[in-house]
């Protein structure tokens, strides 16, 4: 139970930092507002950092089904506890977003684009193409998993500097392959706040785009089997 809990702090950190990051750039009125995609790429990572810094520990710090999926294709996790620490990821997801919401509250009920007030809780494609959409996600959660792999040997010996690799991952994803799609590389960093999206009574909101919405669900799933497949290919097994 401490482990699924943790993975449920761990994501709602991960979305609260997240998504509250896109939310300043964003959203009227805020100090941040309109200050760039540079901040938001080093928010996610610095998202990522504390999320991973938390709860490693406790539940080994996956915060993404994707990380989950691709540990228990390689072996490195049990097939059992797949589905309670997606839930668990999913419902953090959620309260990250709830949190996010609370906090920027006046500031939602000034802004008046939908568009933007949505792409403060899920990813939405700077140019809407199912194919490309989907193959952009697949790629990235495909740097994503080859590099959390590796970092995750027991040789690399990263213990004295914890999360920092990972976040600097995220980063460099954000800068160099998040342009497209927004980068969800995490179906449940996607979906959760998705869900929230259509539940709290937000002024002025658009529809929560579920046409889309099974891109970042399915494309990192594809991203961390492609991942996996590398990583045992190139003879790193056990």
């Amino acid at each position: 139970m401490n482990a699924y809990l943790s993975e449920m702090l761990g994501t709602a950190l991960l979305i609260l930092l997240g998504d509250g990051v896109v939310a300043n750039v964003l959203l009227k009125f805020t100090k941040g507002f309109q200050s760039g995609w540079i901040v938001i790429t080093f928010g996610w990572a610095m998202a990522v950092y504390v999320g991973v810094f938390c709860v490693a520990p406790y539940s080994g710090a996956h915060i993404n089904p994707a990380v989950t999926l691709a540990l228990a294709l390689a072996g490195k996790f049990p097939w059992s506890q797949v589905l309670p620490y997606i839930l668990a990821q999913l419902v953090g997801a959620m309260i990250g977003a709830w949190l996010v919401w609370l906090s920027y509250k006046k500031h939602y009920d000034e802004s008046n684009d939908p568009n933007l007030i949505l792409m403060t809780f899920c990813t939405q494609p700077a140019i809407r193409s199912r194919f490309y959409n989907l193959l952009t996600e697949i790629i990235a959660t495909w740097v994503l998993i080859v590099g959390v792999l590796y970092m995750a040997r027991p040789e690399v010996g990263l213990g004295a500097i914890d999360a920092l690799p990972v976040a600097l991952l995220v980063l460099g994803i954000g800068l160099s392959l998040g342009g497209h799609t927004g980068y969800a590389i995490n179906p449940a960093r996607d979906l959760g706040p998705r869900i929230m999206h259509a539940l709290l009574p937000i002024p002025g909101k658009r529809d929560s785009d579920w046409s889309y919405a099974w891109i970042p669900i399915l494309g990192p799933c594809i991203g961390a089997g492609l991942g996996v497949l590398t990583f045992l290919l190139l003879g790193h097994h056990g």
